[in-house]
């Protein structure tokens, strides 16, 4: 069920003129009105004035973000490469964001993670280069969960202070706020400097002449120290550059297991070596050591979660990540998203996301859930909002966008999760995959041309929440070798620069005026299809899949008289077709995924849908909400076809109704 209160802020119908009024001009049917009526018309017609569709996720990762700094120095320090600031977000930035239809920031990195840069004038300890990964240190291994990254405050001694406002400013400007919680592990030298009064830090009170207790926040290899990984293939930490705590060493007396789940005092380099595994009660032989949610719980709410917890006495890390969790939405923080959720039990999440929920039954919580066959769990008894839909959706289209798969399957997919479709969010990229133009995604088929029908695909087909990352709407590559990690993906764990993003970012103005032609054009394109997932009711409503078969999809050519000649194609499997309909609208939506050809569909429309769109016999003018190319549907009550031509990686979005 999708939560039915979140507070978005509407937007004025100039402002929907201003981002989608040339695209959705189309020819004027009526001749005797003006262009700016019928414009005005249309909008009216196809986009409400206020959001009828469902959330629009920006991932942004928060220190690349307003970098200016162009120098991109591979493990380059933070004087050398810059670094983005909590103030980059400026009103202007934050409008900017907002034009692509964005409900929620999710502001990646904030939680106060090791770094190199040296902080021991405010009163920060130095964290050792041999368990950091990269210069600039990773988000996923937290040192203070009660304040933030230094390295994004113009004055780090007001960090906290610098963060809220941002918070404020994004409440402002109609966006709510997300950021990530960690759960699964925390760095190795986690210490809060900033805990509230009474807060113990993770492992304080813990016996370490065990390997296990159930109020234990760790679990320890008993009589022997941590050793720092064997590197491999030549691994220098900062790339060989000197620094005073890096010598290959590393005091942890006994050693930790490693946060993915390594027992090993020496785990291996390709381990979480930076990181130790939380423990929530999971003894060693994987049995639990806290009350087990009765099978009823799969179908009751919030409430009674909550009181079922009430008066269970739980492990000590549930309790510490409850306070942390209490602790942000106090701040203004909206909602959350759990990194390697499935990694913790599911009774956890049952006791904190009830908790949250009961504090503000808005708050958007969303997981990294990887295991199709946990997904109901998570969802039912876990209390997620939503979970990736990584595997099989993510997964399935990226194969399709590479051509190594029918689009076909995509409709197997969807219908395979038909009971929780709402709950599973859609994606193209995030910080953990490959940029879509980089040549290990799509830079070989299209490049980031080929997301534009992906896009399309992804966005519309469902009633989830769509994300995107920073980055991704304007095509950048992600190809900077910045040290840690490789190319394909932009750097997380380095100071680095987001060449294409600089370009739209213009230097702080945040208006494109770097762009290329085909750099803005591509964010044009995402201005609308994003603008129609967070405004159109049908979003909110049904999914029919129109399979597509060979005999719908043909080639012509001219003979040598110049007679058009229709010629069979086999390229059904590069079209992908769906209407998304409620009683009061209906869209036809068509991706077309080859990069080479132009293609011819004939689709024959079940009655269903005409009786849905209230199309009576005869002629009708049907536009696309992509380009205002208008199109001619003949109904006769019988047989219904929609006939388009289909450029290469074009997609149709067909206002019926």
């Amino acid at each position: 069920m999708l939560p039915s209160n979140l507070k978005r802020h509407a937007r004025y119908f100039s402002f929907i003129a201003l981002t989608l009024g040339v695209s959705l001009a189309c020819t004027p049917v009526n001749q005797d009105s003006s262009p700016e009526e019928n414009k005005a018309s249309d909008l009216a017609r196809f986009l409400p004035a206020e959001p009828q569709g469902k959330p629009v996720v920006y991932q942004v990762f928060t220190r690349l973000f307003g970098n200016k700094n162009q120098t991109n120095t591979p493990w380059g320090s933070i004087a050398e490469n810059g670094v983005g600031k909590f103030s980059d977000f400026t009103d202007t930035a934050l409008q900017g964001i907002k034009q692509l239809g964005v409900t929620h920031i999710w502001y990646t990195g904030v939680p106060h993670h090791d770094v190199i840069t040296d902080y021991v004038a405010y009163g920060i300890s130095n964290d050792d280069p041999d368990v950091v990964k990269g210069r600039a240190g990773s988000p996923y291994a937290v040192k203070d969960y009660y304040n933030v990254n230094p390295d994004l405050a113009d004055d780090p001694a007001q960090r906290l202070a610098e963060f809220e406002a941002l918070i404020k400013r994004t409440h402002n400007n109609g966006m709510q706020v997300i950021i990530d919680i960690v759960p699964n592990h925390v760095a190795r030298n986690y210490q809060s400097l900033s805990k509230p009064q009474g807060v113990k830090d993770f492992g304080q009170d813990d016996d370490t002449s065990v390997t296990y207790r159930r109020d234990n926040n760790f679990y320890y290899v008993v009589g022997e120290d941590f050793k720092v990984p064997q590197p491999l293939d030549g691994y220098q930490p900062l790339g060989g550059q000197p620094h005073p705590l890096s010598d290959g060493k590393f005091d942890e007396s006994p050693a930790k297991w490693t946060g993915n789940g390594s027992r090993l005092a020496q785990p291996h380099f390709h381990d979480w070596y930076e990181t130790v595994k939380v423990n929530y009660g999971v003894k060693p032989d994987g049995s639990y050591d806290f009350p087990r949610l009765p099978e009823q719980y799969l179908k009751l709410g919030i409430a009674d979660h909550q009181a079922f917890w009430a008066d269970k006495d739980v492990p000590d890390s549930w309790r510490k990540f409850r306070d942390i969790t209490h602790y942000w939405l106090q701040k203004g923080v909206d909602g959350f998203r759990y990194d390697m959720a499935e990694m913790v039990p599911v009774e956890f999440w049952s006791y904190l996301n009830s908790s949250i929920k009961t504090r503000n039954p808005q708050a958007f919580l969303l997981a990294e859930v990887y295991n199709p066959s946990q997904y109901h769990n998570y969802i039912q008894l876990g209390k997620m909002d939503y979970l990736y839909d990584k595997v099989d959706f993510y997964d399935t289209l990226k194969a399709v966008m590479q051509q190594r798969q029918s689009a076909q399957k995509l409709h197997q997919v969807q219908t395979g999760i038909a009971d929780i479709e709402p709950h599973m969010l859609h994606f193209l990229e995030n910080h953990d995959e490959q940029r879509i133009p980089s040549d290990d995604f799509a830079g070989l088929v299209g490049g980031a041309q080929m997301g534009k029908p992906a896009l399309v695909a992804s966005a519309l087909i469902s009633r989830s929440p769509t994300l995107i990352y920073f980055g991704q709407e304007v095509g950048e590559d992600g190809s900077e070798d910045m040290g840690f990690g490789k190319p394909s993906r932009t750097t997380i764990f380095d100071y680095a620069g987001v060449p294409a993003h600089q370009r739209w970012m213009n230097n702080g103005q945040f208006d494109g005026g770097q762009l290329s032609l085909e750099e803005r054009a591509l964010r044009d394109y995402y201005i609308k299809v994003l603008n129609i997932s967070a405004y159109h009711p049908a979003m909110l409503g049904q999914y029919l899949a129109l399979p597509m078969q060979a005999s719908f999809v043909y080639a012509t050519q001219k003979d040598q008289a110049g007679r058009l000649q229709r010629l069979s194609y086999e390229d059904a499997a590069r079209v992908f077709a769906f209407v998304r309909y409620t009683p009061s609208s209906s869209l036809l939506v068509i991706s077309h995924f080859s990069e080479q050809n132009s293609v011819n569909i004939r689709l024959p429309l079940d009655t269903k849908i005409i009786e849905n769109a209230r199309l009576g016999s005869g002629q009708h003018v049907v536009v696309d909400l992509l380009t205002a190319e208008q199109y001619s549907l003949n109904v006769d009550g019988q047989k219904t076809v929609f006939n388009a031509t289909l450029a290469p990686m074009q997609s149709l979005v067909i206002q019926l109704k």
